[in-house]
């Protein structure tokens, strides 16, 4: 039994030689994070690490020296189920809504407006904060993305600091095309086996 206040255990970091008919590709300078054996993949900078498992979380430099942090969090569905009438747009606006009651939230500065990414393997929304880290008195912004499919759901989040955007644009959008859920990888040397 774990004792209360103990630190979690450390990542253990493993390294596999790929086989010579891998099916892993990724643009350059990019990597593939696949959690799970493939519950949710997507690609992220190729000097970016994992730091913190549950949640997920990746860093572009260790902490506390990181100025980007990706959350993932992702549950297995139960099967045959029709999600229609629980749209993600409805969840993703709930979600973000302000809460007056919790006075620990940084207050919230500027709202973006939701979208939709018209896919045809999985459903995907997302949106934006632009809030004060009163720690660091710096603006910040969270990019929130909610996505389903293939009896899997996923929250990520992208977190960084408002001078940065410019940069982490194209990186949200290359996690944005490249989100994959419900895959089955059985050898990770190999790649994954297509739906």
């Amino acid at each position: 039994m774990k004792k209360k206040n103990q630190p979690p255990p450390a990542l253990r970091k493993q390294t596999l030689r790929m086989k010579d008919n891998h099916t892993w590709d990724a643009p350059k300078g990019f990597k593939i994070i696949v959690l799970d054996r493939g519950m949710v993949s997507f690609n992220i900078p190729e000097k970016w690490d994992v730091h913190k498992m549950t949640p997920v979380e990746i860093y572009d430099v260790p902490p506390p020296d990181d100025n980007t942090r990706i959350s993932v969090s992702y549950w297995p569905l139960p099967p045959n189920i029709d999600w229609t009438e629980l749209p993600l747009e409805k969840l993703l606006a709930d979600s973000t809504k302000e809460d007056n009651r919790d006075k620990d939230m940084p207050k919230v500065l500027e709202r973006g407006e939701l979208v939709t990414v018209k896919r045809d393997d999985i459903e995907l929304a997302w949106t934006w904060h632009r809030w004060m880290d009163a720690t660091e008195n710096r603006e910040a912004i969270s990019r929130f993305a909610v996505s389903r499919g293939w009896n899997v759901a996923a929250l990520i989040t992208f977190d960084f600091w408002v001078t940065d955007l410019k940069k982490i644009i194209p990186i949200w959008r290359e996690a944005l095309r490249s989100l994959q859920l419900g895959r089955i990888i059985q050898d990770p040397t190999r790649g994954d086996v297509r739906h």
